[in-house]
């Protein structure tokens, strides 16, 4: 699975990763800072659902790491318009997040029975094994960034633990979700593959939908 991604493929997983990162800034407002209570649980959720989708679309290892590297690349745009430096919390530890729930999903959609995979249940089974073995990574952030896991207040324990009940109960749909969804774009490309409208929009989409998402992102911390 780690061959070469397709041009039309690669063009959905940026337009994937855009709107991740887009979702990232728009629901992570609070960027300056530490996470507060369920936003990083839910972000989990939301994270698997464009994992689930990516992978769908291209069944490639890159093509899960592009999206994530994309996601990180907003996360880093969108410190910079806060002048954020990159090891700080709000930035250096969602990074961490991100690969780590990517890590895991590719560890689990490998073991799980391929059969299994193609059925609803199945998926919902990955999607919360993915957020809880990712959840119970991410205190390993401060071995990573120097940055420790923001934890719940008047208690030692992780936030990302604490609420760790929500983001697989959250994942447990968000996973099936991005299955469907992928299947759907997969089916759409499939659709007007051979129309030249089609493929002449599939060239434009991906690099506009990007520059438009950063745009949205540039306006949203102007207001």
């Amino acid at each position: 699975m780690v061959k070469n991604i397709s041009k039309s493929h690669l063009g959905i997983v940026v337009i994937l990763g855009a709107v991740w990162g887009l979702s990232e800034a728009a629901l992570g407002m609070g960027l300056r800072s530490c996470a507060s209570f369920v936003s990083g649980s839910l972000m989990t959720g939301v994270a698997l659902f464009f994992i689930a989708a990516s992978w769908v679309v291209s069944r490639r290892i890159l093509g899960v790491a592009l999206l994530i590297v994309i996601a990180c690349l907003f996360k880093m745009f969108d410190a910079l318009l806060l002048s954020l430096p990159v090891l700080h919390g709000a930035v250096a530890n969602p990074i961490f997040a991100f690969i780590m729930e990517g890590a895991a999903f590719l560890v689990l959609i490998t073991i799980i029975n391929k059969k299994l995979k193609q059925r609803k249940a199945g998926q919902a089974i990955l999607g919360g094994l993915t957020a809880l073995l990712a959840v119970n990574l991410f205190p390993l952030v401060k071995y990573a960034t120097g940055i420790p896991a923001c934890v719940f207040p008047g208690t030692g324990y992780p936030l990302s633990l604490y609420y760790a009940p929500l983001a697989v109960s959250l994942s447990l749909v968000t996973v099936p979700l991005g299955f469907l969804v992928g299947a759907q774009i997969e089916a759409f490309e499939t659709k007007f593959e051979g129309a030249t409208l089609g493929r002449k929009l599939r060239y434009f989409a991906s690099p506009v939908t990007l520059i438009l998402c950063l745009a949205i992102i540039l306006l949203i911390r102007l207001i």
